[in-house]
């Protein structure tokens, strides 16, 4: 049975592209059989990297078999993985998250999780040697997939070793890092033909704190104008996507990359607590600017308090 590779729900870039990296480093490294699978459809920079490296889009999965033997990347959290997940065959997680636990798998499994900014990074390392044998296909795929997680390096969660990885990367493409990741937040900022319920599940997180259900979402965007002349019908659709998806509250983040700053949604008296108690910020209308605030998995999801 062909091993399936794939990433969390809402795939972002890193959950459309190291499956791809991965699943050629097992079928032309390895010699092992494996298929690049998506658990949605893909988000504006991830069609981008599809596009502009030529690569088919992955096959969408509404979930898995039993018994099916795959490969786990970008999550280690069943929330954001297929139902099945802890009937089919898990052979490997490559992680870059904090361990959340749940999974169980059939017997012991490869488990790599390091504290590094991008999954792709962590790929390469694991590769050692044989990266070099990568296509240019590849190393570009892994290329997009690092800029996207750390924001072309402002983000927080960024390390030096993301950094010397990306710049090798580019430096063997012939890639001007700016100008390249001005291409990807470009495609990423648009999000004119989503309707606001995709809006806020198209890179979105459950969490629960202190028994309350959030989805977290976050928009990283170069023109925050585009999403927030939007904020009264997003705010409104909140309730029907929050009871839809048996979350209490959705909380929108819209990361604007260029001034390196978030603006929270304030729908209600919850979010208006939830900033003030999480951010220390003080909260005056329908929405509240969080200066210095870009990354999800370091600055937020960490501080959320209610």
């Amino acid at each position: 049975m062909t091993l399936q590779v794939f990433g969390h729900k809402s795939p972002d870039t890193d959950s459309t592209g190291s499956p791809i990296l991965w699943a050629w480093y097992l079928n032309e490294i390895r010699g092992i059989t494996a298929e690049p699978v998506l658990l949605g459809e893909p988000n504006t920079e991830a069609a981008f990297l599809l596009d502009h490296w030529k690569l088919p889009k992955p096959r969408i999965i509404a979930d898995v078999e039993d018994a099916q033997p795959c490969v786990i990347v970008d999550t280690n959290n069943p929330a954001e993985l297929p139902v099945n997940i802890n009937a089919a065959d898990v052979r490997a997680i490559i992680d870059h998250h904090k361990l959340v636990g749940g999974l169980e798998t059939k017997g012991p499994i490869d488990i790599t999780i390091r504290p590094l900014a991008c999954t792709a990074t962590v790929m390469i390392d694991l590769m050692g040697k044989d990266a070099a044998r990568m296509p240019d296909w590849a190393k570009g795929t892994a290329l997009t997939c690092i800029l996207s997680d750390t924001l072309a390096f402002r983000s927080p969660t960024t390390t030096d070793h993301d950094r010397a990885v990306a710049e090798g990367l580019a430096a063997d493409l012939g890639i001007d890092i700016a100008e390249y990741a001005a291409k990807m937040f470009a495609a990423k900022s648009d999000v004119s033909a989503f309707s606001d319920a995709e809006l806020l599940r198209m890179d979105s997180k459950e969490y629960e704190v202190a028994g309350t259900k959030f989805r977290v979402s976050v928009l990283e965007t170069t023109a925050p104008a585009m999403v927030l002349d939007r904020k009264v019908s997003l705010m409104e659709s909140m309730q029907s996507v929050a009871a839809e998806d048996g979350v209490d509250q959705v909380l929108l983040f819209v990361v604007d990359i260029l001034n390196e700053e978030a603006t929270l949604l304030v729908p209600n008296d919850l979010v208006a607590s939830v900033a003030r108690k999480s951010f220390g910020a003080e909260v005056s209308g329908d929405a509240v600017v969080l200066p210095g605030i870009m990354s999800r998995k370091k600055q937020i999801i960490p501080n959320l308090a209610v």
